[in-house]
């Protein structure tokens, strides 16, 4: 199935400005969301696909920028382009610093902030995409037998068919029908495509 288009959430307590996004990042082919307060953000769900938040910087009550901490603070890694018509460069440096993917100053030309988002879409589509394999790298891993993960762990050190079978007190044969089990269940293409797996899965302790 294809991805569905990307979402923009705006928050911001201006509605002509809301408005005026909407029109804007419909017309290129974004889904929208529009809130006028981080309590009505906070009360919504996050979108399943990929997305980036245009956060205004001064809003009633909690600011964008408390907002971004709260985000941070939930390891939540939101893509944010702050705008912001009252800002300074403590502002600016403080959102910047704090993982944020621009900051611009209200009024703002257009493609700065399409091509804003687009750097911001994008960060979030590889986020998902690493949290995805690295989410079936685990299936995959949990799906092996005690045994075939203890001779995962063995091969990620290094050691030979040899020296596994007399740490775990087995044939050679027999590792080596393990460790064939291990490759066709993870996927592995080679010993060392394997390695790298259980780096991922941080199984690899110090070798012999």
């Amino acid at each position: 199935m294809s991805e569905a288009p990307p979402t923009i959430i705006v928050v911001d307590d201006d509605i002509s400005i809301r408005e005026s996004l909407e029109g804007l990042l419909r017309s290129v082919g974004f889904q929208v969301r529009l809130f006028g307060s981080v309590a009505e953000f906070l009360a919504g769900k996050l979108p399943e696909g990929p997305c980036c938040l245009i956060l205004d910087v001064r809003l009633p009550g909690q600011s964008g920028l408390d907002l971004q901490a709260e985000l941070a603070g939930a390891d939540i890694r939101l893509p944010i382009v702050f705008i912001t018509g009252h800002g300074d460069i403590p502002m600016s440096v403080r959102a910047m610093k704090a993982g944020a993917v621009e900051f611009l100053s209200k009024p703002f030309r257009e493609q700065d902030l399409l091509d804003a988002l687009g750097v911001g879409v994008a960060r979030d589509r590889a986020r998902r995409q690493a949290e995805a394999a690295a989410a079936e790298l685990t299936a995959k891993f949990e799906a092996l037998t005690p045994r075939e993960r203890q001779v995962l762990g063995l091969v990620a050190t290094g050691r030979l068919n040899k020296q596994i079978a007399g740490e775990i007190g087995v044939s050679e044969i027999t590792v080596k029908v393990h460790r064939g089990q291990v490759m066709r269940k993870m996927g592995a293409r080679s010993v060392a495509d394997l390695v790298r797996m259980a780096d991922r899965l941080g199984l690899a302790p110090d070798g012999p």
